[in-house]
Parts: structure tokens; C-alpha cells; sequence
């Protein structure tokens, strides 16, 4: 019994801090329709700022949002490659990716920051509620509580976004981007909202990612955009794609589920190391189900 709330508590503590990551790969990946391999970068970035500045004791809140601040400019800097200088969509991504890895190097001062000593987002809202009368200590349950308020927050301010008239204006842009520019809409200007909000939420992911593992890596972003884009093919495969409301929901069920999945194969004896074959071959099987349902 102890072993199985071990492995749903794991499953949902994990699954709720990408989250974070599953929102913003769905945003560019589904709503912005643009191949982003910023996330790469912007993943370690945000893991690497908050790292420096919870080590110089910055308050932990204020080094979560410079964190995905810093990954919002990342995706302004890849918008801006793709459209003032018109170079592919993909290369964009390619090159700030890289060039996030020399600045992650720089921010950190080294390949591995660990942040075991430091404050988090998590131990002070535990701090606060302690201050206020109740009882309750930093474990996986109050880690759960925390990021599930989190989730349901940014999810619901996502999806108002997303029914304003830039956030029309963005998904327009992915739909159709010659109509949408035959209309009046500066589409660059509208590339540069959808993936600012889109690695600022990556960022956002790896900075909590940080703080709840007590390390910064500069490798933890490695394979981060395909872990992104399985969960939100798991989630479409399960529930379609009807609404911004089900798409969202889907998105942050199909990481749970994900986070699931990977869990219950090193369970069973997988190593560690194939980690990476489990997230290509549930990857592979999202993309096919579908076709496969519809061919039946």
C-alpha cells in the first residue's frame, strides 16, 4: 500500500510540475501552430535563473517570476529572428536553443547548481500557513495542494487570454496566418505574444522543476519539448479537441497520465536510462492511435 501512494503521490507531484510545460508546448505546438524548439532552452533557463538568484537569496516568488521572465524573452528573441530577419521557424529555435546554453552556463557559473539550502516557492507558502494556524509541513501532499492551485489558476487565466482579442488574434494566426494578415493583424506582432507566453510558461515549469528537485542542471532540458508535445497528444487522443477548455484540460491530464505511464515502467524494471526510448515510444503512440481509430 505504502508503495502505491508512493507512486500516485510521485504521479501527481511530477505531473502537476510540468503541467506548466504541457500548457506552454500546447499553446505553440496546437493553438500557435509553430514548431518551436525554444523550449529546449527556455526550460534550463528558467531552472538556471532561479537557481543563481535563490543562491544570492532572492525571495523565492521574485526568482520564479524573473525565471519565466527570462523564458518569455527567450520566445521573444526566436519571434523576432522568425520575423524581422525571415529565418525558418524551426532554425530560430535552433539557434536561441543553443545559445540559451551558453547563458544557462553564465547565469549558473557552472553545469550544476544544487539548491538543498535554499527557500522555495513551496517551503514558504508552507511557512505562511504555519504563520497563519495551520498545521501542515512541506511533504508530496502540500507540494500537490500548492501545484494543483497553481495549475488551476494559470489554466483559467489561459483560457480568458485565449477568448480576448489578441488571443483570437494569436490563434487566428496559427489557423490561417494569410487571412489573418488580410484582415489588418500584424501577425509578427502576434508570433511574438504567442511564444513570449508560451516559454514563459516552459520556464515557469523548469524553475519549479528546480526548486522541488533541490538542483538546477544544464542539462535538464534535453528531450523536455517532446515529453511536452507526448502529453498533449495523450490528452487530445482521450478527450478531442472541442473547446479551449477541453484542450487545456487535456493538456494537463495527458502529463498526469504521461508522468503515469513512466512511473509504472520503472516500476516494473526499467532503467532509468531508457527513459528516453519510453518517452519516444508513448510519443509515437499518441501520434498513432488516432489515425489508427479513425482508419477503423
Amino acid at each position: 500500500m505504502n508503495v502505491l501512494q508512493t507512486l500516485i503521490g510521485n504521479t501527481f507531484e511530477q505531473g502537476l510540475l510540468f503541467a506548466f510545460l504541457g500548457l506552454g508546448v500546447l499553446l505553440t505546438f496546437r493553438f500557435f501552430r509553430f514548431p518551436d524548439l525554444t523550449a529546449e532552452g527556455s526550460y534550463p533557463l528558467g531552472g538556471a535563473v532561479v537557481a543563481a538568484l535563490l543562491v544570492s537569496g532572492i525571495n523565492p516568488f521574485a526568482a520564479t517570476l524573473a525565471a519565466a521572465l527570462a523564458g518569455a524573452a527567450a520566445g521573444i528573441v526566436t519571434a523576432l529572428i522568425h520575423t524581422r530577419l525571415k529565418i525558418n521557424a524551426i532554425i530560430a529555435g535552433i539557434i536561441v536553443m543553443t545559445a540559451v546554453y551558453s547563458v544557462d552556463l553564465r547565469v549558473m557559473g557552472r553545469a550544476n547548481t544544487p539548491l538543498l539550502s535554499t527557500p522555495s516557492v513551496f517551503g514558504d507558502i508552507v511557512a505562511a500557513a504555519n504563520a497563519l494556524g495551520l498545521p501542515i509541513r512541506e511533504s508530496v501532499v502540500s507540494n500537490i495542494v500548492i501545484l494543483a492551485v497553481f495549475v488551476a489558476v494559470v489554466a483559467m487565466l489561459m483560457a480568458a487570454f485565449l477568448r480576448t482579442d489578441l488571443g483570437l488574434a494569436v490563434r487566428a494566426t496559427g489557423e490561417n496566418e494569410t487571412m489573418i494578415q488580410a484582415l489588418g493583424v500584424d501577425t509578427g506582432w502576434t508570433k511574438i505574444v504567442g511564444l513570449a507566453l508560451s516559454n514563459f510558461l516552459i520556464a515557469l515549469s523548469g524553475a519549479l522543476v528546480a526548486q522541488n528537485h533541490g538542483f538546477a542542471d544544464i542539462g535538464m532540458g534535453i528531450g523536455i519539448l517532446v515529453t511536452g508535445a507526448a502529453a498533449v497528444l495523450i490528452g487530445e487522443a482521450i478527450f478531442g479537441d472541442r473547446t479551449i477548455a477541453v484542450w487545456i484540460f487535456a493538456a494537463i491530464v495527458g502529463v498526469l497520465i504521461y508522468r503515469l505511464l513512466v512511473v509504472l515502467a520503472l516500476y516494473v524494471g526499467l532503467q532509468p536510462t531508457d527513459l528516453k526510448l519510453i518517452t519516444a515510444v508513448l510519443l509515437l503512440l499518441a501520434l498513432a492511435l488516432p489515425k489508427l481509430r479513425s482508419a477503423r
